[in-house]
């Protein structure tokens, strides 16, 4: 069977196992009509599933498979790859050391499966970054350890969804350091991913990518900061001479207030509350956090491991269920952008 028309293998790794990840993932696949597009592979512990299934009211019989490689996962049924010791505990609510030691091991266990082709694509749940770094998680996010473990250049920190798709040129830094990051170097790169994942991830034949400013209302001709003209103009150009569309500066509160970003394909802010913040407040329910720019597909939630709620049979599963069909979708647009590329390079 050809790769584009399988079922894809979609790998879920549990995140905070004490967090509302197997909530949302549980919820996700309750309907048994969803294993119709695909095979799910759960890396985490069929103990939590089954601690956190009971928790959540008026589910059907779910069809669970409990695997120990995922070369053994079953269509139509939910695959649980038990990659945590027997007796991990659960503490809905609480960060613990054990709980940050166990999202570690569920990562590592599923980038391993994904560079051996085990999986096709890799949805994340939602970990605390904090309690990971002191178990020896020497990174700021899911998005920063993946580019270090696939060898990728840079990488983009795409929010995506269908009112809205946005980056950030700075990702997860303090706010005093974001304005000695942003250079003309670094805004090309970042209008050079996202054009090019538009077209191979999105299928946008001929993107339109609005760049936001910096300061308020674009540095006011300079009397309220001069990085606009002298940086992000100029990197707009640049990239213009390269082919790619991009626009700006936009004055960010009168782009989002008047709803211009609809006129664009996507948008590049400069730092990440600039950016997450408007998208959140548009797209929350069903925002999608992708990671472009690394050889395999990586999606994720746009929410965080929300302790508050955690075994309260509270958490919304939607920004779940798009996070696995946003992944699917990309992983079938590369398959075809790539095959039409190949297609026109032979002729």
């Amino acid at each position: 069977m050809e790769r584009n028309n399988r079922k894809p293998i979609v790998g879920i790794t549990q995140g905070d196992g004490n967090g509302i990840g197997y909530e949302v993932i549980i919820k996700s696949l309750a309907d048994p009509r969803i294993l119709e597009a695909f095979t799910p592979v759960i890396y985490g512990s069929s103990k939590i599933f089954g601690f956190y299934r009971k928790l959540i009211h008026n589910l059907d019989q779910m069809d669970t498979y409990v695997i120990q490689n995922a070369k053994d996962a079953k269509p139509r049924k939910i695959n649980i790859l038990n990659c945590l010791p027997d007796n991990v505990f659960v503490e809905p609510g609480q960060s613990t050391p054990d709980s940050a030691k166990s999202a570690i091991r569920s990562l590592e266990c599923a980038v391993a499966d994904i560079k051996n082709g085990d999986i096709d694509v890799l949805v994340t749940a939602p970990i605390n970054k904090k309690a990971m770094n002191a178990e020896g998680f020497a990174n700021t996010g899911h998005t920063e350890y993946l580019q270090k473990e696939f060898g990728a250049d840079d990488v983009l920190m795409f929010m995506v969804s269908e009112q809205l798709k946005i980056s950030v040129v700075t990702g997860h830094v303090q706010l005093k350091d974001v304005p000695s990051l942003i250079t003309e170097d670094k805004i090309v790169t970042k209008l050079r991913l996202m054009s090019e994942s538009l077209k191979r991830d999105f299928g946008v034949v001929s993107p339109k990518i609005a760049v936001l400013g910096l300061n308020p209302h674009c540095g006011d001709g300079g009397l309220l900061g001069d990085e606009e003209q002298r940086i992000i103009l100029p990197a707009v150009k640049k990239a213009n001479d390269e082919g790619i569309l991009a626009f700006g500066p936009y004055s960010p509160d009168g782009y989002f207030g008047l709803g211009h970003y609809a006129r664009f394909d996507a948008t590049l802010a400069m730092y990440h509350d600039q950016g997450l913040s408007p998208f959140k407040a548009i797209a929350f329910q069903d925002g999608v956090n992708f990671t472009a720019g690394l050889p395999i597909v990586r999606t994720s939630p746009d929410h965080g491991t929300a302790f508050e709620m955690a075994g309260r049979d509270e958490a919304d599963p939607q920004s779940m269920k798009s996070s696995i069909y946003a992944a699917i979708d990309i992983f079938r647009n590369r398959i075809a952008y790539d095959e039409l590329h190949a297609g026109k390079m032979k002729k």
